[in-house]
């Protein structure tokens, strides 16, 4: 693929949204909403796991395996979804997706075993598998490139947005009205804004998978896949960007339970307190693309040096965390990991879509998805659930400072290639 004509493309594509509309904010609220109610409905399972586990008698392995499975179905599905929604439309998709993941929230409200919630939680995962992308997509085209980083950050912080609501009304109603309710209450409002979605949301023409400007030379598959996994900064970015996720999936999968074990919280108080740790990680993800998007104005390998900043940040903090005794200055060092550890989601998905084919934008975001939800959100929850099986919960939680670790080392690497990168997809 030349240059001239991803530039060409991009040129097109730019012309038609010049700068921020109204529009482009309503789509961005609608869009936002949807993103926590993607993860209201993945999230809310985690305040109740001291119910389930005493009702049903469940290892910290299955608690795991019942969180893990829905990043397993978005990390299998994201790509081939995401395809067919690039090609045949990006709003009507994103309306299935949110109707199919509502309805399968509140039949898990209605599981009578533990297979029956795995399985509802399976359809959750097949209904959110190409939401972000799809809806990345949306805003990426929306809004003008020197936003974009900052949008995507915030976009992509209404994941943990969603997750503080989800943790906190989870833990609220599954006291006062039974875990069954938990479910059921976050999965109708989520039904109701998917119907909405499409009324206030226009899609963007879907562009031409052509190699050069004649149509006629369309894009191959090995050409599609090149795009996507052949630029060496993006893909050390992705594998940065899984570790993180790994260490940030698990915390927010097990904090609830640390807390209601170690300080000795009900499953009320320990979800409130986690649903704090969720919102500092949701502000830490939206600050990091706008420092980024700061930064990378005087040189732009800082796209990938201030997430490899936060990720040593926050290995730094959840080691020290980790290894001190039950007490509020472990609480805080706790939150103040959790404010670092997502800093690099604005960045990464902004740079996974300027360094691709402006065609292939939910494709490239799927991509992204795909690597963080087997490497990163996948196994964390569940490779800590088993090793709390064996060692202990406190013991199993320094799993995260250690995968922060390889996260700051490939985004070192990664920004050593950017520049080079950046100039073969933005030549001016």
């Amino acid at each position: 693929m030349s240059s001239t004509a991803v530039q060409i493309e991009r040129n097109t594509v730019a012309a038609a949204v010049p700068s921020a509309s109204r529009s482009a904010w309503v789509a961005f609220a609608l869009t936002f909403g949807l993103m926590m109610s993607d993860y209201i409905s993945r999230q809310v399972l985690i305040a109740v796991f001291p119910f389930i586990k005493t009702t049903w008698n469940l290892t910290d392995t299955e608690l795991g395996s019942l969180v893990s499975i829905v990043a397993l179905m978005v990390g299998v599905l994201s790509i081939p979804i995401s395809f067919a929604a690039d090609r045949f439309g990006r709003v009507k998709s994103i309306a299935i997706m949110a109707v199919l993941w509502s309805l399968a929230t509140v039949a898990c409200g209605l599981a009578t075993n533990y297979g029956q919630l795995l399985a509802g939680r399976t359809v959750i995962g097949i209904g959110e598998a190409a939401y972000a992308t799809a809806g990345g997509a949306i805003l990426m085209h929306a809004f003008p490139p020197k936003q974009r980083s900052t949008v995507m950050g915030l976009f992509l912080a209404g994941a943990l947005f969603g997750s503080v609501i989800g943790v906190a009304l989870g833990g609220f109603v599954a006291t006062r009205f039974g875990w069954p309710w938990a479910f059921i209450s976050v999965g109708i409002p989520g039904l109701l804004l998917a119907l909405v979605y499409p009324l206030f949301v226009r899609d963007y023409e879907t562009i031409a998978l052509a190699k050069v400007e004649n149509e006629e030379h369309r894009m191959t598959w090995r050409d599609i896949a090149t795009a996507s996994l052949g630029v060496r900064s993006t893909v050390f970015a992705y594998l940065g960007g899984a570790f993180q996720l790994f260490a940030s999936a698990a915390l927010v999968a097990w904090i609830p339970s640390y807390l209601n074990r170690f300080y000795s919280l009900t499953p009320e108080k320990a979800a409130m307190r986690a649903a704090v740790i969720v919102l500092v990680g949701g502000i830490g993800m939206a600050g990091g693309g706008l420092v980024a998007d700061r930064l990378s104005a005087r040189d732009i390998r800082h796209k990938l040096r201030v997430p490899a900043f936060y990720a040593i940040a926050s290995c730094v903090l959840f080691s020290i965390a980790f290894m001190l005794p039950e007490s509020g200055l472990q609480f805080g060092l706790i939150v103040a990991g959790a404010l670092f550890v997502g800093g690099h989601m604005g960045p990464v998905a902004a740079l996974s879509v300027e360094l691709n084919h402006p065609g292939l934008r939910a494709t490239a975001l799927s991509v992204v998805t795909v690597v963080y939800n087997i490497i990163g959100l996948a196994p964390g929850p569940f490779v800590v659930g088993a090793l709390s099986d064996s060692f202990g919960l406190k013991t199993a939680m320094m799993a995260l400072p250690v995968v922060c670790v390889g996260g700051a080392i490939c985004f070192l690497i990664g920004s050593r290639y950017l520049p080079e990168n950046w100039r073969r997809f933005h030549p001016n």
